[in-house]
């Protein structure tokens, strides 16, 4: 499977947090799937760093 990841969802799970539901994280850590990420992404988080939050 392939799946793109939101801002939110991608920070949940690499920073552990416990609002990404069990089901998410094991889709997400799964081997077996291909897991994307947009270049919006990382552009929205430099943004929120930029600006203090």
């Amino acid at each position: 499977m392939r799946a793109l990841l939101d801002t939110h969802a991608f920070l949940w799970f690499i920073l552990d947090d416990p609002q990404l539901r069990a089901s998410a994280n094991a889709l997400i850590e799964d081997p077996a799937n291909d897991i994307l990420i947009s270049p919006a992404s990382y552009w929205e988080i430099a943004i929120k760093i930029g600006i203090g939050k």
